[in-house]
């Protein structure tokens, strides 16, 4: 993933692992405003997650930056996650601030990301995002793909 909107910072990378849990599915929130608060129905970050991100921020220098995510056409299962740190966000994009972490994401997105909580979780082998979605009726079997 490639870090920063500003063409500045454009070759300097950063990955995260990422995984999917399914869970029962729910009524996807209506994200009609470009300001959004982190309320029951949106997407919202867990304690680890929140503090992954201020780690990432502070030690890369993208203080003021955006923690984006975004549903994309990913992996054997249909949809992925794509998860980035940018600079300027798109016109039309949801915003809100939860425990001083900047999240933006799209309103298509949104409509599949209703209810998501972000964890951090660390383990034996690898470390990195894992997403808690209860609109993800599958997942493949790498857990890097998720279907609605």
């Amino acid at each position: 993933m490639t870090w920063g909107g500003d063409g500045k910072r454009a070759s300097t990378r950063y990955t995260w692992r990422m995984e999917t849990q399914s869970q029962a599915a729910v009524t996807p929130a209506s994200a009609s405003s470009s300001e959004t608060s982190p309320a029951a129905g949106k997407l919202t970050l867990s304690a680890r997650a929140v503090e992954q991100v201020r780690e990432v921020i502070r030690a890369q220098g993208f203080e003021g930056y955006h923690f984006t995510v975004r549903v994309v056409p990913s992996g054997c299962s249909g949809f992925g996650y794509d998860v980035n740190l940018l600079k300027e966000t798109k016109p039309t994009d949801l915003l809100w601030e939860q425990d001083g972490i900047k999240v933006a994401t799209d309103a298509l997105s949104m409509k599949y990301l209703a209810g998501t909580e972000v964890d951090y979780v660390v383990g034996t082998h690898s470390a990195g995002f894992k997403f808690i979605n209860p609109q993800a009726k599958s997942s493949c079997g790498c857990g890097s793909s998720f279907s609605t």
